[in-house]
């Protein structure tokens, strides 16, 4: 099966949508409501309901196989049992890619797996790719592919970037989404597969590593059909591009769990550890830990170096990040005597120069540029981690600009920067304009860590 064929499912010139509603809070109806904003984009949408002659202002056909012209795409939202004979009329209209949104497959066992292998053995035969069943589909927001069946008004979309996800789980990834939409994160790809009957991890990982809008990869997943398939194919991904894999299914009890979800085993963990590990996959331990992971390698450059150097306006997150280090793989950095010196003539004598450097709570935006300035230029230092009280009356909200510019220096000296920050609405505030100008910012220190142990990793697995 091709691996280039699956460009279809995020470039398609029509898609039809068969068990389209027009019924709101149907799911037929928010799939094709959602389809919109790719008919505005110039790509053409049909309702497929044999009961319908208007759906959404679209004219509504009774068949597939009634639509004049060509159908790239067809997003399937009917009962299982129907499925097969969909697949056959998709085959004669000439589609060659389909999601399945629908669930009802082989999560509930017994005739309902047999259903599944039977649909997945007639695609194969006609040549058609499928993303699913018991999904919420794809998500590119460069062509407005949007197969969700969460109306906009309820979930937030993220913009065009450089970041895919991939997740087994539909629930996972509308979080991941939002929380990517809140950051203003933006996404190159998003597809959420469930039982996948045919497309895998290892397909989209293949078409994903030559995605020139894809720079790293996050993945949600609860097992693995093919291994050997997967970490041949993450081998390949991760000597390009990062990628970041957050496994559920660990223990007994929660693979069975995973079982009746999405119709796959878990369990055998130490396993996969091992072969994460061998295929230079970077594992996350929580769906937090994942979107962190990915954020800091969206926005900061990789770093072959593990030496950190810290500053702040309040010590108490710093001390807590230092403990975390050291579980990281990573360790303090030694700054240099010229260093040293130039600090302790450019700032206050109250300013503890060392590693950590306290600026103090009479710490200025400027008191921060100074150091970060001299921070950047020490051989020693790999990456910065600047953590903030930004409710300290000295502070203002000129540090986003002093931010944006010490970003700048550090992108052009390849040192990532991640800054750390947490309190009320004036502090979600500078950090919302903090990720703006793309700086990563964590509200704990161990969140904060988790990331840069990502960045160092990645940049080990380039080596």
């Amino acid at each position: 099966m091709s691996i280039d064929q699956i460009n279809g499912f995020f470039n398609p010139k029509s898609i039809a949508v068969i068990g389209a509603s027009s019924k709101p809070g149907k799911i037929g109806y928010a799939v094709l409501k959602n389809l919109l904003e790719f008919q505005e984009a110039g790509g053409k949408l049909y309702p497929i309901n044999p009961k319908a002659n208007e759906i959404l202002g679209l004219k509504a056909y009774k068949s597939i196989l009634d639509v004049p012209g060509k159908v790239d795409m067809a997003v399937v939202v009917i009962r299982s049992e129907s499925v097969p004979a969909i697949i056959d009329d998709c085959a004669k209209k000439g589609v060659k890619n389909i999601v399945i949104i629908s669930g009802g497959f082989k999560e509930l066992g017994g005739r309902f797996r047999d259903l599944e292998a039977e649909i997945a053995e007639r695609a194969k035969k006609y040549g058609i790719r499928i993303i699913g069943p018991n999904c919420i589909g794809v998500y590119d927001p460069r062509t407005k592919v949007d197969t969700f069946f969460q109306p906009k008004e309820r979930m937030l979309r993220p913009p065009s970037g450089n970041v895919a996800f991939l997740t087994q789980s539909g629930t996972y990834g509308i979080i991941l989404l939002e929380w990517s939409a809140m950051d203003g994160l933006g996404i190159s790809k998003f597809v959420s597969y469930g039982n996948k009957m045919d497309v895998d991890e290892a397909d989209l990982l293949l078409y994903l590593l030559n995605d020139k809008d894809t720079r790293v990869i996050g993945i949600y997943l609860e097992g693995i059909g093919d291994g050997r398939k997967f970490f041949e194919a993450a081998k390949k991904v991760t000597k390009e591009k990062p990628v970041i894999v957050l496994r559920g299914g660990w223990s007994e009890l929660a693979a069975r769990a995973a079982l009746s979800h999405t119709g796959f085993l878990g369990g055998k963990g130490r396993i996969y550890e091992a072969a994460f590990k061998q295929a230079g996959i970077i594992q996350a331990r929580s769906l937090e830990e994942l979107y962190d992971m990915t954020k800091a390698l969206s926005r900061q450059p990789t770093t072959r170096g593990n030496r950190v150097s810290m500053v702040s306006n309040g010590a108490g997150p710093m001390v807590q990040a230092v403990d975390y280090l050291s579980g990281a793989g990573l360790e303090l950095s030694n700054l240099s005597d010229e260093t040293k010196r130039k600090l302790r003539e450019a700032l206050s004598p109250f300013v503890i120069v060392d590693n950590p450097v306290d600026l103090t709570g009479s710490a200025t935006p400027n008191d921060y540029q100074i150091a970060l300035e001299y921070l950047l230029n020490d051989d020693n230092v790999d990456m910065i981690f600047v953590f903030f009280v930004h409710q300290n009356a000295p502070m203002s909200e000129e540090i986003v600009e002093v931010m944006d510019h010490i970003n700048k220096l550090a992108n052009k000296k390849g040192k990532p920067i991640l800054a750390g920050a947490a309190g009320g609405p004036y502090t979600i505030s500078i950090n919302k304009k903090m990720e703006e100008v793309g700086i990563p910012t964590y509200p704990t220190p161990d969140r904060l860590v988790a990331a840069a142990k990502a960045l160092y990793l990645a940049g080990l697995n380039r080596i």
